[in-house]
């Protein structure tokens, strides 16, 4: 009897992989995305031993996410009217190519700060068209029926990789270096692409000849138009932008601060990895809207909590703690938004609708990037990750007013019926 719940709930938790092609996707990218977070880490750590400063790691996120604010709201227009497997292959192999490019300059001993920086915006330009193709492609392997779960085993698959990978980083980092590091990154991408190959999908016709600024408009003005859409956007954009730049500033707490070297640094980053995978473990259960806002105040409140410990703590125990911590409430809160995102848009302003979920998400993390190395340079890494704290409980304190007022207006007068509950 045990045994068949087991199974029954196992059969729920990843019903999305009894689909072939999402099958193929979800395996290949489990192994690149492992090979991102290596080469995350490791870039990380070269541009610090390089420079020994807080303020060129800011400028390194800067660099990497700067692209994505350029090019990513066109990127969502490209992504509403191309094929979708074309378009995740092509960023793909340019991704490849990027990661192949940086092992290299290291290998050779000839890599400086401005090629890091250099490679870095060239990786922010794939990201750019890489991540909304990614978002919207979902739908393409998994269907409408299984898309929430098909994001939350997503979200499982980028976060084992954010463990396995740092740990990993951690290890090699100190015995073959961080171009070890890059080259199997650059492997990493070849199950992707051979996943592209062998899914059996219908060719998507490309829509032919389009405006981009005039369908771009007509998916901004969709998404600001909806209620519900335009609030999630609003507050990922304050939310993202200015509270998840804790990762900047890791080697610094590893090195400086807790006296570690590479292996610390990769604990710190999988510490974070362990609690949003097990936010995405939560996640693949099936929540109505209500369960979804629900986890938008649980997923801030639980970030600002462990950012704030993770701040000013100088012991790893409470350090790995506090970052579970934090990763399990960033992850539950950003999952939850991509959910609620795609179950209420439209197909057909998918991809630009997520285009502004990506342009929000990490296209505002340029400035956010900058302002927190500038703030750890000059006051500290604590300093820089307690401001990172204090703008997710402000996100926390806006989820709580706008459920209020939701509730408010659900709850009938005595004299009226009760009323279906609103989109928004």
């Amino acid at each position: 009897m045990w045994g068949s719940t087991v199974a029954s709930h196992l059969r729920r938790s990843l019903r999305a992989l009894r689909h072939r092609n999402f099958r193929l996707y979800w395996s290949a990218q489990l192994v690149s995305l492992a090979g991102t977070w290596m080469q995350t880490v490791a870039q990380g750590w070269l541009m610090h031993r390089l420079t020994g400063s807080a303020f060129m790691l800011g400028l390194l996120g800067f660099c990497q996410f700067l692209p994505v604010f350029a090019f990513s709201l066109w990127a969502g227009v490209v992504a509403d009217h191309m094929d979708r497997r074309k378009l995740v292959a092509a960023t793909q192999t340019a991704a490849l190519v990027q990661a192949t490019a940086l092992a290299a300059v290291v290998s050779a001993g000839v890599v400086r700060p401005w090629m890091v920086l250099a490679l870095g915006v060239v990786f922010g330009v794939i990201n750019a068209f890489d991540l909304p193709a990614r978002q919207t492609f979902t739908i393409d392997l998994a269907g409408r029926e299984d898309l929430s779960n098909a994001i939350a085993l997503n979200s499982m698959a980028f976060n084992t990789a954010r463990v396995l990978g740092p740990a990993a980083a951690g290890i090699l980092l100190a015995s073959v270096g961080e171009a070890g590091c890059f080259w199997l990154n650059a492997l990493s991408f070849l199950p992707v692409l051979a996943a592209l190959a062998l899914m059996d999908l219908p060719t998507r016709a490309s829509s032919g000849r389009l405006s981009a600024r005039s369908t771009l408009g007509e998916g901004v003005r969709y998404a600001f138009g909806v209620g519900p859409i335009r609030n999630l956007l609003l507050l990922l954009g304050l939310t993202a932008g200015f509270g998840f730049q804790y990762m900047v500033l890791l080697p610094v707490y590893a090195r400086d601060l807790l006296g570690g070297g590479p292996e610390t640094y990769g604990l710190l980053v999988s510490a974070f990895g362990v609690g949003a995978l097990m936010s995405s473990v939560r996640l693949t259960q099936q929540l109505d809207r209500q369960g979804l806002r629900l986890n938008l105040l649980i997923g801030l409140m639980a970030g600002s909590a462990g950012l704030g410990v993770f701040a000013w703590s100088r012991q790893m125990p409470l350090s790995l703690a506090a970052g579970f911590l934090a990763g399990f409430g960033l992850i539950v809160y950003v999952a939850s938004t991509n959910t609620l995102l795609q179950i209420t848009t439209e197909d057909r302003f998918r991809g630009r609708v997520m285009s502004l979920y990506t342009f929000l998400f990490v296209g505002i993390s340029p400035i956010g990037s900058l302002l927190t190395g500038w703030i750890g340079e000059r006051l500290g890494a604590p300093a820089a990750t307690s401001l990172s704290a204090l703008v997710l409980l402000a996100g926390a304190l806006i989820v709580i007013y706008r459920l209020r007022a939701l509730a408010a207006r659900r709850a009938p007068l005595p004299t009226e019926p009760v009323l279906h509950e609103r989109l928004d």
